[in-house]
């Protein structure tokens, strides 16, 4: 087989540092830091998530589900920490990996409201969007999010990504309401230009304002 069509090869656990934030490996302690970190705020946070958050307990389900799907080989589920601070302010995950066809997509994201609008979603896409495509040699990065969220899909397209359609009543939410999903994507071809756009973005003058 040839390196080019050679499956994804992925190594875990591994953290990603920015100069902003770090991804770090889910631990099962992260349950509570998230919510500790949401609690205040989580039918904003949580409004379009297909999935219940609304105690502790769901988190500590949901950090429980991460590590199934891990040892499946499905996901890498990453706390997203403010550097300055050390403190957990998120949390996103390559997930739907396919290593045969060299695709990942990056999704269930979310951040605590206070930096929301900030560099943080950007450079933790940038450094997922780098590792995707620099170090597993991915040929393509997927996003999705629900039709319904203008401003998901508008965050998602300034970084660069390209809208490729909606699949329509795709996901049953948890309060019965059938999702359509709209689906995004970045391909290897696109990447260099995608990268210069996100460290412009980055670049101190411009990650001095809201990102």
């Amino acid at each position: 087989m040839s390196t080019l069509a050679a499956p994804l090869n992925i190594a875990t656990p591994f953290t990603l540092q920015g100069s902003v934030v770090h991804l770090e490996p889910i631990r099962r302690e992260h349950a509570e830091s998230f919510w500790e970190a949401t609690k205040n705020d989580l039918d904003d946070i949580f409004q379009w998530i297909p999935y219940r958050m609304k105690t502790r307990e769901d988190f500590q389900r949901l950090v429980e589900k991460a590590f199934s799907e891990q040892e499946r080989g499905e996901s890498i589920v990453f706390a997203t920490v403010e550097r300055s601070s050390g403190k957990v302010i998120g949390s996103t995950r390559f997930m739907n990996i396919d290593r045969v066809n060299r695709r990942v997509e990056i999704g269930s994201t979310w951040i605590a409201p206070a930096w929301q609008r900030t560099a943080v979603n950007t450079e933790a896409k940038y450094l997922m969007l780098r590792h995707a495509f620099e170090v597993w040699n991915c040929f393509r990065v997927e996003l999705k999010t629900d039709a319904l969220n203008q401003k998901s899909r508008n965050a998602i397209l300034r970084i660069g990504a390209k809208e490729e359609g909606t699949l329509r009543r795709h996901v049953l939410t948890w309060t019965g309401r059938m999702r359509d999903s709209v689906y995004f994507s970045i391909l290897d071809s696109e990447w260099p230009e995608v990268k210069v756009k996100l460290e412009t973005m980055l670049a101190p003058k411009a990650a001095s304002k809201n990102v």
